[in-house]
């Protein structure tokens, strides 16, 4: 079972955070979540444990309890492709979007008809 953790301690690395979970049983990955750009951690992070008994037990001891300044948010997690409500991709199609070919600032796009002022 997949496992979304938020609220994690900017500073918590993949092994502390393997550690954490290993309390509940195996833990086959755990990664945080971290910015390209700036290479810190995003505050989230996602844990795999294959016993799904294991990963619930982990789930309900786990939220709400604090391991810095915010209380952590553990949940099952959702997988993006087949949630229900999820956000399409910009410009309401796969790949679609601004600056690409048929978006919405190109020669051909949507926005050709109007005016310019």
């Amino acid at each position: 079972m997949k496992i979304f953790v938020a609220g994690l301690p900017y500073d918590l690395d993949d092994a502390e955070l393997e550690e954490i979970f290993e309390k509940f049983g195996t833990v086959t990955s755990a990664k945080v979540a971290i910015d390209k750009e700036t290479g810190k951690s995003k505050g989230f992070a996602f844990v795999e444990m294959p016993d799904s008994t294991e990963a619930k037990d982990a789930i309900e001891s786990m939220n709400d309890i604090s391991l810095g300044k915010k209380p952590l948010v553990v949940k099952e997690a959702e997988e993006r492709s087949s949630a229900p409500g999820s956000r399409p991709s910009p410009g309401g199609r796969p790949g679609g979007g601004f600056n690409k070919p048929g978006g919405y600032n190109k020669p051909g796009g949507f926005n050709n008809d109007r005016k310019r002022f």
